[in-house]
């Protein structure tokens, strides 16, 4: 029997999974033409069914994920008749369906956005900022704590992507424990890199370009409704919500991972060894501060004092940041440091959760799945308590909140179409309160990338997630509940 030798570093496939997604394919495709249900919208539920499983089940890598979501809305829309009756679709209007994500101003911000990352790598400003600011909070095991917790905050405003943050922080938490004589498997270690993870994630609902899914959200929200969402709009919205889940970490970790001593009883300057061997400050570096404070700066105050958008201003940034002479970063190392891989499937997702809304296939699902049980008539705490529960429930199968996304949020924005609301504002909230909550990835290592990093260190097993994540998540859908109630009230988010 000949075999087949599988080359080192070759991506593994899961068989099994595969064939149950094109299973779920078939199955949906098979079935009979359903009420109020395009054919078109029916295959694209089908390629949904296939994207869902592989998401879920890892079956191949993300990348590969989405060349078979592109291949597949192109051949089976191209052979289906036009939602509107109105002809065939045929394979080039399919195509250009399936690869509109990538025309998508949300996938350029996402791209320009990892370039800036990418250039805090290789400049090593990350590291300094992580440095510095944990040289001025102490040697106490709160004081270490408290100071991850704000470097893991600054670090969102600065890195778009919470693996990249997590990445960056790592070397320099492990680093510390090595210096202060602890094994990795200490309490404190757990302690720290817990806290790394989590304040990534808790950061990527609160600032708008901490993380790729928010784009995706945005992406469907801003063409759904009349209200362009800025970075300062979004920050006031949803920052107070992580402020106060980072409050609770801090008070959750401290609790549930109760470390070993009260204060670093040796070496109490190793953080300050690592920042003074790193020497002073490059003029690269200088030059990236300035230019990623002056993308904080334009971001925060679009539509105010400039009208350049989002994206605008991170492909400005970027031209800089590759600018001979006074950039920092060269082509040669962002084709090596950015993962165009993530750049890919957020395009695709974004492609089928067009295709969904295109052929009608979102607005009938909303239908089976919400209308059906009567969820559009419900008082709006109770239909959000629902939805964000819902959204929360589902996350903990999905290793990926960018593939969550685009999943579920064209299926929320035409359930609330179909809703009878008083005004556009009302529906835009329901679905940003529900974007807040796919972000929601505490419970498993699986549920995020950077709780698969952290979990890769061996300091973190799994049943810390868990009865920190289970906490953290309780906390987190307590606050969207009071801040339904009261906050987002205030602001006008919510009637």
């Amino acid at each position: 029997m000949m075999t087949v030798e599988k080359k080192p570093g070759s991506p593994r496939i899961k068989w099994k999974a595969l064939a149950a997604a094109c299973m779920a394919l078939l199955i949906i495709l098979l079935l009979p033409p359903q009420e109020g249900l395009p054919e078109s919208g029916q295959r694209a539920l089908a390629v949904l069914a296939f994207s869902i499983v592989i998401w879920v089940t890892e079956a191949v890598t993300y990348p590969v994920s989405a060349a078979f979501i592109i291949v597949l809305l192109t051949v089976l829309l191209g052979f289906s008749p036009q939602p509107d009756e109105g002809g065939m679709i045929g394979t080039k209007t399919a195509l250009e369906w399936a690869l509109s994500g990538f025309s998508s101003g949300a996938v350029a911000l996402v791209a320009g956005a990892l370039f800036l990352s990418a250039a805090m790598q290789e400049t090593g400003l990350d590291r300094r900022l992580a440095l510095t600011v944990l040289t001025k909070v102490g040697t106490t095991v709160k004081g270490i704590l408290f100071g991850v917790i704000l470097v893991g905050i600054l670090l969102s405003l600065f890195i778009p992507s919470p693996t990249a943050r997590v990445g960056a922080m790592i070397p320099i938490v492990m680093g510390m424990i090595s210096a202060f004589g602890l094994s990795k498997n200490s309490r404190i270690s757990t302690l720290l890199m817990l806290a790394v993870a989590h304040t990534a994630t808790i950061w990527s609902i609160g600032i708008k370009t901490a993380t790729p899914q928010n784009m995706v959200g945005l992406n469907f929200i801003e063409k759904a409704f009349p209200y362009p969402i800025t970075w300062l709009q979004w920050f006031l919205v949803a920052a107070p919500l992580s402020l106060v889940m980072s409050i609770a970490l801090y008070f959750v970790l401290l609790l549930l991972i109760r470390p070993e001593i009260k204060e670093i009883p040796t070496k109490k300057d190793a953080i300050k060894k690592q920042l003074r061997d790193l020497g002073s400050m490059s003029a690269s570096q200088i030059r990236l501060l300035i230019i990623s404070f002056a993308a904080l700066a334009m971001w925060a105050t679009e539509k105010s004092v400039h009208s350049f958008d989002s994206t605008t201003i991170v492909l400005l940034l970027v031209s800089i940041i590759l600018a001979p002479g006074i950039g920092v970063l060269t082509w040669e190392v962002a084709e090596k440091k950015i993962p165009w891989g993530t750049i890919i499937l957020f395009a695709a997702g974004i492609s089928l959760g067009t295709v969904l809304l295109n052929t009608k296939g979102a607005s009938w699902l909303a239908k089976i799945i919400f209308q059906s049980f009567g969820l559009s008539h419900l008082p709006l705490l109770i239909l959000l308590s629902i939805l964000a529960g819902f959204t929360i429930l589902i996350h903990i199968g999905f290793a990926s909140a960018t593939s969550l996304a685009s999943t579920l949020i064209p299926v929320v924005i035409a359930f609330v179409k179909g809703m009878e609301l008083t005004n556009a504002m009302q529906g835009m909230g329901i679905v940003l309160i529900t974007q807040f909550a796919i972000g929601f990835g505490f419970i498993l290592p699986v549920n995020a990338p950077q709780n698969m990093l952290a979990y890769g260190t061996g300091s973190v097993k799994t049943g810390d997630f868990i009865k920190t994540g289970v906490i953290l998540t309780l906390v987190g859908y307590g606050v969207i509940l009071l801040f339904s109630l009261t906050y987002w009230k205030w602001i006008g988010l919510l009637p």
